[in-house]
């Protein structure tokens, strides 16, 4: 990568391991599924879905800004706060024109956008909320967590599905290494457990159909996995140019060595059946990084649980990294986040790096004969990482790979 080394300083996460990094952390290494039946989903084809452990966004956010915000935001914010904790960083004493946001979010406030509709229908418009607009921009997550932390750069949302989140952190470093920014609060939210949402899902016929067995569905590269499993998240990283964060006396947990981003052009819904744009990406993030495949000792998959997917992914990853590095999906555990998975499984994937260790993909009990990955199963592997890619793939043919490495 050409420019100035870009570090990893913070980290804040609320998964359904987790409320918290070190909750989400665990949980992750436990490899305990989160899926489970949701009442809310009561009478649909499907019903369970991968929720957050209870939060009272009221309590934490307080009664007044918790009303005004979606779900999503919440979520976002809340992580945004921990992140710079956890970094080091006090918006107090920052200029704050030098601090740019940048979240992405691919579906959006689903909470807000069903409640108040059921409203209109109900009871008319005078009972649709005043702030309903304010509350289902795409932006919102961006503006709030902004408006959070007193930041006053360049404040972005990124919309490329399920590479939402992995899209943000391409623009943050962009933002770094061109110097608009000193800092950048990047990451992304998604909390769309919803009916409207589930359901739309299910039609398409992207989700497991496991109702009878909710903690089993989720099952990335297994011979029987049958689709996703819908969860909710949000996750940010607080990126920094390394020499900025060891000047404050700040040590980074990694480094963001390369990015790439390519479009299939292919299908709405559907990868390239040859992955020709997982491929690129992953070419594309190895060369910015100055790294060659044998560098990478492991890779956070895509590894959503649907047939095509995991099969398309699987033999690209064979073709680029033939040595086999260690491979592992998250969502077996944490369920599919869409827009904020992306982001969840970078902060994972800093973790390893961080802790030499490699989670286990939850639910992989007998892996699909065609799929050739070294996969990392039923516990933890302690293992040093020097270098990892972490995938993100959506609708549409949003591919990102983001390369990271020791610091």
């Amino acid at each position: 990568m050409n420019g100035p080394a870009i570090a990893v300083t913070g980290l804040g996460m609320l998964t359904p391991a987790g409320i918290g990094v070190e909750a989400t952390w665990e949980g992750v290494l436990d490899g305990k599924p989160t899926a489970a039946t949701s009442a809310q989903l009561a009478g649909l084809p499907v019903d369970f879905c991968c929720s957050l452990p209870p939060l009272d966004a009221a309590d934490v956010l307080g009664r007044r800004t918790a009303h005004r915000l979606d779900r999503s935001s919440q979520l976002a914010v809340i992580a945004a706060k921990e992140a710079l904790r956890n970094a080091g960083l006090d918006p107090d004493t920052w200029d704050g024109a030098r601090v740019g946001v940048v979240i992405g979010c691919g579906v959006g406030a689903s909470h807000t956008w069903e409640t108040q509709g059921r409203r209109l229908q109900e009871f008319g418009p005078r009972r649709v909320s005043p702030l309903l607009l304010p509350m289902i921009g795409p932006s919102t997550p961006a503006g709030e967590v902004a408006l959070a932390c007193g930041a006053q750069g360049p404040s972005l949302a990124t919309g490329t599905a399920c590479a939402s989140g992995a899209t943000a952190i391409v623009i943050a470093r962009d933002l770094l290494t061109s110097g608009q920014c000193d800092v950048v609060i990047a990451g992304g939210t998604e909390a769309c457990n919803t009916p409207l949402i589930v359901t739309g899902l299910a039609q398409l016929g992207a989700l497991s159909v496991r109702c009878d067995d909710p903690a089993s569905a989720s099952r990335p590269f297994d011979q029987a996995r049958d689709g996703f499993v819908l969860g909710e998240a949000a996750a940010i990283l607080i990126l920094e140019r390394a020499k900025d964060a060891v000047t404050r006396g700040h040590r980074p947990r990694a480094l963001l060595a390369g990015c790439g981003s390519t479009t299939d052009a292919y299908h709405p819904t559907t990868p390239h059946p040859e992955g020709r744009g997982i491929k690129q990406a992953m070419l594309t993030a190895l060369t910015d990084a100055g790294m060659s495949g044998s560098d990478i000792g492991y890779v956070n998959a895509h590894g959503t649980s649907t047939r095509l997917n995991d099969a398309v992914e699987a033999h690209t990853l064979r073709a680029v990294l033939p040595h086999g590095p260690q491979v592992t999906s998250t969502k077996g555990v944490l369920g599919h986040s869409l827009g904020a998975t992306g982001a969840v499984e970078a902060a994972l994937t800093v973790l390893s790096i961080q802790h030499s260790l490699i989670p286990p993909t939850a639910n992989l009990t007998t892996p699909d004969p065609d799929i050739d990955l070294n996969l990392v199963t039923k516990t933890a592997v302690r293992q040093r990482v020097a270098a990892a890619l972490s995938n993100s793939f959506g609708f549409g043919g949003h591919n990102v790979v983001l390369a990271f490495r020791t610091s």
